[in-house]
């Protein structure tokens, strides 16, 4: 970045706003790292002048507690695992081969798709049931809850799982929410990935009594 003006640095942290060519970037990066922050209980802001560059900073809280080395808990793989057909949604790439291999790796059938047209392409050719779609909410082209939507239609009883970066869902645009949903607040840890997977497809479903 060689500097905006500040009317530009006002939306500079909305999802899908950039000052790139078409095709060149989607605008999540810096909306991504806001939600990240907020989430944290941090602080970020931007100074830039036209020419000069741009200057970022992040203020996280001060804690006097001392970090604990995180141990992977085989447990929960063992416990949590499965054998079902899962649909991953992602335009991050980097997360989607991430959230890929460990679902992969947990044994469970994954398609992976970069974005919702991709999607959607992949449910109506796939031959046999997928149970489950884990997807970003907000994503270019097609969002995750017209996503859910019409998968939903042409795998009827499939279960939704979304993700968001967002730390306040509240902030997010009214359009892409779903009315009803279950929701990954990014960035997740593995073990959170895989409980919440199955967690998700052992929903019991009330059934109408007559």
């Amino acid at each position: 970045m060689t500097g905006t003006d500040g009317e530009t640095q006002k939306h500079i942290f909305e999802p899908f706003f950039t000052t790139k060519e078409c095709g060149k970037g989607t605008g999540l990066g810096l909306a991504t790292v806001y939600g990240v922050v907020k989430q944290s209980g941090g602080v970020v802001g931007v100074h830039s002048e036209p020419g000069k560059g741009s200057t970022f900073k992040i203020y996280f809280p001060q804690v006097e507690e001392q970090p604990t080395a995180h141990k992977e808990d085989s447990s929960i793989e063992h416990d949590s695992s499965g054998t079902e057909t899962v649909l991953v949604v992602e335009n991050e790439q980097a997360l989607l081969q991430l959230t890929s291999d460990v679902l992969s790796r947990t044994g469970y059938r994954v398609l992976s798709a970069h974005d919702g047209i991709q999607a959607i392409k992949i449910a109506r050719s796939f031959d046999g049931p997928i149970h489950l779609l884990l997807t970003d909410i907000m994503m270019p082209k097609l969002n995750g809850r017209s996503l859910a939507r019409r998968v939903s239609v042409l795998h009827p009883g499939i279960r939704i799982l979304f993700m968001t970066g967002h730390a306040n869902l509240d902030e997010t645009p009214h359009e892409t929410l779903p009315l009803s949903y279950e929701c990954l607040q990014k960035p997740f840890h593995r073990d959170t990935l895989i409980r919440r997977v199955r967690q998700t497809l052992d929903v019991v479903e009330m059934q109408p009594t007559a």
